[in-house]
């Protein structure tokens, strides 16, 4: 029987007590629950990593416009922007999340990791992660195995969903796993991943999910580039062994308790925060009336 990934506490006594790495936890879920190889399991990651690197590289290199107009090639602008804020790591890191995401808005191929409306954020992570610290591929996978695990977990014990727990569920859970990948790519023990994990959601709780037009536009791919930044920044504390003082499993279930409380129209369904604002209703028209135009007439069917 397979550790079933209820909480990060008993994710690290499983990992112990059988001598397993907690990438091996995960591989053995995959084996037993879904019934896959090792082999199978190693080229499904191995494609998603690329799906991955590919979004980054297309949504940088080819016309992002999404069909709202709300998104329009930002990517490619923060990549290009002649002054960098910290350095050009900082924002290369910021302008691949953007360009994830942004393929994700223009109905192109990504990983939905764990979500499409996160879409940006792991790749954003760990592309610039492999370019800084010339990373091997197998430890970007194993990364990827770990992060598996991290939203297993926030899945059971709260939400991945917008429309479940607000876009703390989406984006700060994308955030955690891309936080903990970091860690591990980095050298970091199960205790710093896990902290990890805990400091970046503290980072992230409460945000509502709030999509004008009801589309993952807006303000959702420019979170995606927030998100990036708050895994790093969240990575840097673990590693070096700042305290999250709350421990994970506990920061997950506030997440969780969070989302139960958070009003309707926080959670995906385009009633309030920015969908409700003067001009969120306003694109909102729009939209729908381009739509409508668009419909062929029912008359000739």
């Amino acid at each position: 029987m397979a550790f079933l990934f209820e909480s990060f506490e008993g994710w690290k006594n499983y990992s112990t007590s059988k001598s397993m790495s907690l990438a091996a936890v995960v591989m053995e879920y995959e084996r037993v629950q879904k019934g896959r190889t090792e082999k199978e399991i190693w080229d499904g990651l191995s494609t998603a990593w690329d799906v991955m690197k590919d979004a980054v590289r297309t949504g940088l290199s080819e016309d992002m416009t999404s069909r709202s107009g709300m998104i329009n090639n930002g990517a490619k602008k923060v990549f290009n922007y002649p002054t960098p804020v910290l350095s050009k790591e900082f924002q290369n890191l910021i302008s691949r999340a953007l360009a994830a995401k942004e393929v994700n808005s223009c109905m192109g191929r990504i990983v939905a990791a764990p979500t499409a409306g996160a879409s940006g954020i792991m790749p954003g992570v760990l592309y610039t992660l492999q370019e800084i610290h010339n990373i091997e591929d197998k430890k970007i996978l194993e990364a990827m195995l770990i992060s598996a695990g991290i939203a297993l977990i926030m899945e059971q014990k709260a939400s991945i969903a917008g429309a479940v727990g607000g876009c703390q569920a989406e984006t700060g859970t994308a955030a955690a796993m891309g936080s903990g990948a970091i860690v591990h790519c980095l050298g970091g023990d199960t205790d710093q991943v896990f902290n990890a994990v805990a400091v970046t959601v503290q980072c992230m709780l409460g945000l509502v999910c709030d999509p004008v037009a009801g589309l993952v536009e807006v303000p959702c791919v420019v979170r995606n580039a927030s998100a990036a930044a708050i895994a790093n920044s969240s990575a840097q504390i673990a590693l070096a062994n700042v305290s999250s003082v709350i421990p994970v499993d506990e920061v997950i279930e506030a997440m969780g308790e969070i989302g139960a409380s958070m009003e309707t129209r926080y959670k995906e369904t385009a009633l309030g925060g920015l969908a409700a604002t003067k001009t969120g209703q306003a694109i909102a028209k729009k939209v729908l009336i381009r739509d409508i135009e668009v419909l062929p007439d029912e008359t000739t069917i």
